[in-house]
């Protein structure tokens, strides 16, 4: 099955985080779990928000975009995995494979962009706080978010087009658990020079320095901001805001950069260790990030504390015996 002597393929093969029989149930167990974890948590979010009008503000807004894109990243990751455990049929035809990897790249895409966003929104709320709602408003937030979803599906286009051009391959078993464009791009033996060109010139600059540049600016004016307030509970109180959203794009963007700014070699050439590590590292930011990203913004936060709890203790509509 490995060998296909550079000729197209109509499957690939997931080799999947391990290939060792009795490690199979204890992942699966796992993977359900965090599933289920990382759906519930952002889901939560989600009906707080709606249901709650003091959530109602532009940051709580895109933070339901950005639970929207981890319930979606962690479904298209996560499947596979599932589907894997519960059939034990690792195969998965060309087409959900490029479809895979384009919505995998699409919704990384999401995440970058709206925590560019969202480091934005905390800028405009901690440095200029007495406009804070007449530059953010409702048609400014909606337009922001629309062009993250747009800008996010046309940066991995190219991609995926350049992909599905590949008109061989060594091998069709890929060493990872989902098809993403780096081990794909490793069993071709296709000329991947414009891909790795794309990688760098697109990738690096435009979707990695871009919006890291602009996080940092945004920091830097908000730090410089934090330290000019008199009191230290003033102090305490804006880092706080801030320290959640920090926390998360330190997390996914180091993680990104190790995974995908590197140069790319065959896979034949990367030693055990290697790809070890490799899914390690995706499984920090393809897995791990949307189950935390919840965690991070609810149990750090007192707005959303309160809101929870309000809901909690909210009265029920109907009663027995009524």
């Amino acid at each position: 099955m490995e060998q296909l002597n550079q000729t197209m393929v109509t499957f690939f093969f997931i080799k999947g985080i391990s290939d060792v029989p009795e490690l199979q149930v204890p992942i699966f167990l796992l993977v359900l779990l965090i599933y289920l974890l990382t759906l519930g948590g952002n889901m939560t979010i989600l009906l707080l928000v709606c249901l709650d009008h003091h959530l109602h503000t532009p940051m709580y807004f895109f933070l339901v975009n950005l639970s929207i894109v981890d319930m979606c990243s962690s479904t298209v990751t996560l499947h596979t995995m599932l589907l894997i455990g519960i059939t034990g049929n690792r195969t998965i035809s060309y087409l959900r494979c490029i479809a895979q990897i384009h919505f995998i790249g699409w919704f990384i895409n999401e995440e970058l962009l709206f925590l560019t966003v969202m480091s934005y929104d905390r800028y405009v709320a901690i440095c200029n706080p007495l406009r804070y709602k007449m530059i953010m408003n409702q048609r400014i937030c909606a337009l922001l978010a629309s062009v993250c979803w747009v800008l996010g599906v046309l940066e991995i286009t190219p991609y995926v087009v350049l992909v599905t051009g590949f008109s061989c391959y060594n091998s069709n078993v890929v060493n990872h658990f989902f098809c993403d464009l780096l081990p794909v791009i490793k069993l071709s033996c296709s000329d991947t020079s414009v891909l790795q060109t794309l990688f760098i010139v697109e990738g690096a600059v435009i979707l990695t320095l871009v919006p890291s540049s602009l996080k940092v600016i945004s920091y830097v004016f908000i730090i410089t901001t934090i330290l000019k307030i008199r009191t230290s509970n003033g102090r305490r109180k804006a880092f706080y805001t801030c320290s959640s959203h920090l926390t998360v794009v330190i997390l996914l963007y180091t993680t990104l950069i190790y995974q995908y700014l590197r140069p790319i070699s065959p896979d034949s050439l990367e030693t055990a260790s290697t790809v070890s590590t490799n899914k390690l590292v995706s499984v920090l930011y393809s897995v791990i990030t949307p189950m935390v990203n919840p965690i991070i913004y609810s149990l750090r936060n007192k707005d959303v504390r309160l809101a929870l709890q309000k809901a909690l203790r909210k009265p029920k509509v109907f009663k027995l015996g009524v």
